[in-house]
């Protein structure tokens, strides 16, 4: 589990394709003294574990899924990425709850300067957009971001980059029609899944006359 707030942006020094894995290298001076193997780490927005370290770098395996999903296939030598430790039990959660579970991709529509900051217009699945709401989360690349407006029916949304966001991420190099990693909120998800399940499941959960003994045990309660 992650927060969104990047905490280095690190290089990537070589992607090596394998026949059912590939490998990723990444320079990250600031952060892999602290990590070990077995650890995950959220490279833009993907939770991926450290198979190998350096000195000042860390390896990672990405299975296909992870490439379907994510752009992290289409990376190369030198590109930076947002990076994050997962998050330690009793830490601050200064963003929103991560994943780290890429669920598509969307595309940068239009970069509207704002003073210091910056709107920032993407395109997406509708069906990803649905999971998108005004002043909710979502995580673009791997940064914890406030949704501005979403109109689900034609596949857009718009975030806000404040200067401190633009400084310590990758988002303020984006450039229009750029592919972006997009995970949306969890807490919508659940809500979505829940709504969306048929009428009639939902009344053979629902109890017929209150809590009953019977009720109990069908729940696993008892």
């Amino acid at each position: 589990m992650f927060t969104g707030l990047v905490e280095e942006i690190g290089t990537v020094l070589k992607l090596v394709p394998g026949t059912d894995v590939t490998t990723l290298e990444i320079r990250a001076p600031r952060i892999s003294p602290s990590l070990s193997r077995g650890q995950s780490v959220a490279v833009m927005g993907a939770c991926l574990t450290v198979v190998d370290l350096g000195r000042d770098s860390f390896s990672a395996e990405i299975m296909e899924e992870t490439l379907t999903k994510t752009k992290l296939g289409r990376l190369k030598p030198g590109t930076p990425v947002n990076l994050e430790r997962a998050l330690a039990l009793g830490d601050r959660l200064d963003g929103h709850l991560v994943t780290g579970h890429i669920d598509g991709l969307c595309s940068l529509d239009a970069v509207e300067g704002r003073g210091r900051t910056r709107r920032l217009s993407f395109t997406a699945e509708s069906e990803l957009v649905l999971l998108i709401v005004p002043k909710g989360s979502v995580a673009l690349d791997g940064v914890s971001l406030t949704v501005i407006d979403s109109e689900p029916a034609g596949g857009h949304f718009s975030v806000g980059l404040i200067p401190e966001t633009l400084r310590q991420t990758t988002l303020g190099t984006l450039v229009e029609k750029e592919t972006v990693n997009l995970e949306t909120d969890l807490i919508a998800k659940y809500v979505r899944r829940f709504l969306s399940a048929g009428e009639g499941t939902r009344k053979e959960m629902a109890p017929k006359e209150g809590i009953t003994w019977e009720t109990l045990q069908q729940g696993g309660w008892v």
